[in-house]
């Protein structure tokens, strides 16, 4: 069983936890538990902030006091769960693997003692689901990575990692939406845009959508890198 903690994070957020081990149960809650605070658009919340086990909410402390915020957050807690639930949607996202686009896929194929086709099989065979987004606007962190593929991240981040770039980080892989820095082995890179502000919604995965990856050649890359977001996933 997961215990429930309510707990103040700072003197303008509290912070939700599902237990102390990152489990598909406490996913759950999470995903759950996000999805009915977003529902209900309380105006004191500021943002909102999922991770693997717990949910981090920021409020503004000029219109309402922690232990109000408390009392919001545990009437929801405890309200029955409405029974209509969204689908999840899949998203196929295509990856050039390999090569200039990935450049520690040999690596990754060495840490296994596996040749680099048989990572990108793996890789590709997976059906991944998005856990939450952070790091950066847009960066989904997946679960569901083959435990052949787990490898620990780089000893020293890198000081630029290209927008697109699909990496594996310890037993998690993901998509880098923007150009920063960062550890993860990079394996590949994608054409799809993961963040875009100017869009109604600016990131194209959210919590508990599902992510497949399909292999492309570098030219397919190159022909998708010209056609419109809507056509290329």
């Amino acid at each position: 069983m997961n215990p429930l903690l309510i707990q103040p994070a700072s003197d303008h957020s509290i912070l939700v936890s599902f237990g102390h081990r990152i489990s598909r149960r406490a996913r759950e809650k999470v995903q759950s538990f996000t999805a009915r605070l977003l529902a209900s658009r309380f105006d004191f919340i500021v943002n909102i902030h999922p991770a693997y086990a717990s949910v981090l909410i920021a409020f503004d402390p000029f219109q309402i006091s922690h232990p109000e915020v408390e009392s919001h957050l545990l009437s929801l807690l405890n309200d029955p769960p409405a029974q209509t639930e969204t689908a999840a949607r899949t998203i196929e996202i295509p990856v050039c693997y390999g090569a200039a686009f990935g450049p520690d896929l040999e690596a990754v194929a060495a840490h296994h003692h596996l040749v680099p086709e048989e990572v990108v099989r793996l890789h590709a065979e997976g059906v991944y689901q998005v856990a939450f987004i952070g790091f950066t606007p847009g960066f989904p962190y997946l679960e569901g990575l083959s435990a052949r593929l787990a490898t620990p991240r780089l000893p020293s981040p890198r000081t630029r990692v290209p927008a697109g770039s699909v990496a594996i980080g310890g037993a998690q892989t993901g998509i880098y939406p923007i150009a920063t820095p960062g550890g993860w082995r990079i394996i590949g890179r994608t054409t799809v845009d993961l963040f875009v502000p100017e869009r109604t919604s600016p990131s194209l995965l959210s919590i508990g959508d599902h992510v497949r990856f399909r292999p492309v050649s570098r030219a397919e890359f190159d022909r998708l890198r010209e056609r419109p977001l809507s056509e290329s996933v």
